[in-house]
């Protein structure tokens, strides 16, 4: 249950108890945000394996590293929920938990004896957050859904890429780091609500549906005009100039002009007030229709300078600049420093690590990273020892394959 927050080590959710039973990305994810503001996360893991992001993406010594950020602050304990000692556990852990996020297909927590009935049953406030690709119920419920079909669906790719080129998917987990900061907003409303009912509810969050409301005003604009928004590469319809442009070191800058009071500065900066002073400039939407005149202009005066030289210029102007980063300039990157958005831990199997820290700073409660990642089942023990399984009926559950 939620305690009181304390406000010397930054846990703003101390005493709440999380059963992360979820798998490859969203479900995980938001657990592990949980668990960064104190949360007790616990990650029920199969025994053979493990949660399969601990083999996805480039590995250290056979450790995989993305498993070292997505298992942080968690406690990873093994158990396999297709055998009775495995489920008859598992129940006695959601009795006592304030959350269960779970990613199975629809179905699958009711086949094997732990569906909502039988866990809200024991425990009236309990939360359970169920992350699929399609959600609970429709005609595709029962399809396998993954982050990609999100992208595709939600209209995210169709304006994606280049005016000539194919949809484009992003190189990364889009849609289920979205549905990830969802699902953790979700569970922390239904947590809100308990505060006032004393009763826990169901979470279902479809993955198709966060990333459909961040695209914005697509739906609303076909809806009442008829209008598709179009592939527009690095450029934006609503303004210009807005892309990405090559110094003469042959690095990369992003420019926005999102404000009108900054574009007429970038215009005057690269030497074309003539351009500002056209009767079309002074609106977002008329100088995206000459972003071809307005990217020459700019994208030639930076096409002469080093990179230091545009991003130092353009602060004289306040014209708003940012250079082109990979992880390599993060980890550099003073900003970034200052806010300390990068942690460094010390992991048993690696020693120290560096990745992301929490996303964001609350002034009395901070959150913190406590622990990378954990090697599989290392909990499992130290977990099952609270509901009367010594180390001789551990044994037996390991022999049955239970744990």
């Amino acid at each position: 249950m939620i305690t009181t927050p304390d406000t010397v080590t930054g846990d703003a959710l101390a005493g709440l108890r999380v059963l992360d039973v979820a798998t490859l990305f969203a479900g995980p994810l938001a657990a592990t945000l949980l668990g960064d503001h104190g949360a007790e996360v616990i990650k029920i893991e199969h025994p053979r394996g493990g949660d399969p992001s601990r083999t996805h993406g480039v590995q250290r010594d056979g450790v995989g590293l993305w498993w070292k950020m997505l298992g942080r602050n968690k406690k990873s304990v093994t158990l396999n929920l297709s055998t009775s000692d495995g489920q008859e556990l598992f129940r006695a852990l959601a009795a006592d938990a304030d959350v269960v996020i779970e990613n199975f297909r629809p179905g699958t927590l009711e086949r094997w004896g732990v569906g909502w009935d039988v866990l809200s049953a024991r425990n009236p406030r309990l939360v359970l957050a169920r992350v699929t690709g399609f959600g609970q119920f429709g005609p595709y419920a029962n399809r396998p859904g993954f982050g990609t079909l999100a992208e595709a669906m939600s209209g995210f790719a169709a304006i994606t890429g280049e005016p000539d080129g194919p949809p484009t998917l992003p190189p990364f987990g889009l849609a289920d780091g979205v549905a990830a900061l969802t699902t953790a907003f979700g569970i922390m409303t239904a947590l809100r609500a308990r505060d006032s009912t004393g009763r826990g509810q169901v979470l279902d969050m479809a993955i198709i549906e966060p990333l459909l409301t961040l695209l914005g005003p697509q739906v609303i604009g076909y809806d009442q005009l008829g209008v598709l928004q179009q592939r527009t590469g690095n450029r934006s319809g609503n303004n210009a100039p807005r892309n990405t442009y090559r110094c003469a070191d042959g690095q990369w800058v992003a420019v926005s002009t999102s404000a009108q009071s900054i574009a007429e500065r970038v215009l005057h900066l690269v030497g074309r007030p003539d351009l500002a002073a056209q009767p079309w400039f002074a609106s977002g939407r008329q100088r995206a229709e000459h972003a071809d005149e307005l990217d020459e202009a700019v994208g030639g005066w930076i096409a002469q300078r080093d990179r230091d030289e545009v991003i130092a210029e353009f602060e004289k102007a306040q014209a708003a600049v940012a250079p082109i980063y990979t992880a390599a300039d993060v980890l550099e990157d003073p900003q970034f420093r200052a806010l300390g958005s990068i942690v460094s831990v010390d992991d048993d199997e690696l020693g120290p690590i560096r990745f992301q820290n929490v996303p964001f700073r609350l002034s009395e409660t901070p959150g913190r990273v406590r622990t990378s990642g954990p090697p599989l089942g290392r909990h499992t023990a130290e977990v099952l020892a609270r509901y009367g399984v010594d180390a001789a009926r551990l044994e037996q559950l390991r022999a049955a394959g239970a744990v």
